[in-house]
């Protein structure tokens, strides 16, 4: 749901064009955070932040994006939790601020949700080959391929080697930076195509 810009009604008709364009920006950012699991707001938030200019209010924030003022508070102490906005001074009702280095914060996700689920996947895919060569070992038959669970469990050690690798990287914080890392990251991946 797009809101209305504060000056709306004094914008240019660019203004206005570019403006529903960064709507729909924080839009699909935030359908994209929903589908990682975390609340639509945030990335739609946090997308304004960042794109704007200058810091932005709390009440501005509201306007801009349509969102009650409880849900834009909530969702702001959330993201300055989270590490990825900040407010610009200790005032109560000072402007935010997006943090653009957000990939400590990713790292961090990644380390307690992804790599958890992997390192479960891996025990309970362990422990059923460990049974499985018990009961080969005791000659009794067996319904499970031995075979595909050590595939399995192959699969799983490389997507841990790959997460691992991904922890690993340390993206620039500048915004030029990011750029540069971007286009090395996609001659890399055009590489592996040709």
């Amino acid at each position: 749901m797009n809101g209305i810009s504060p000056g709306e009604f004094n914008q240019t008709p660019a203004d206005a064009r570019l403006e529903r364009r960064v709507l729909q920006v924080c839009d699909a950012a935030g359908g994209f955070i929903e589908y990682w699991g975390f609340k639509s707001v945030h990335g739609r938030i946090w997308t304004l932040l960042a794109l704007h200019r200058e810091p932005v209010s709390q009440s501005d924030i509201c306007t801009i994006l349509g969102v009650s003022r409880a849900s834009v508070s909530t969702s702001l102490a959330q993201l300055v939790e989270f590490g990825l906005v900040r407010p610009v001074s200790a005032h109560r009702l000072a402007p935010y601020e997006a943090v653009i280095d957000v990939w400590p914060t990713i790292t961090e996700i990644l380390r307690e949700r992804e790599w958890m689920i992997l390192e479960s996947a891996r025990n309970a895919i362990e422990a059923a080959l460990e049974e499985a060569q018990l009961q080969e070992a005791s000659g009794q038959p067996s319904a499970y391929n031995h075979e595909r669970i050590r595939m399995l469990l192959t699969m799983t050690e490389m997507a841990q080697s790959f997460l691992k690798i991904l922890l690993g990287i340390r993206v620039p914080k500048s915004v030029t930076g990011i750029g540069q890392w971007v286009n090395r990251a996609r001659q890399v991946v055009d590489s592996f195509r040709s």
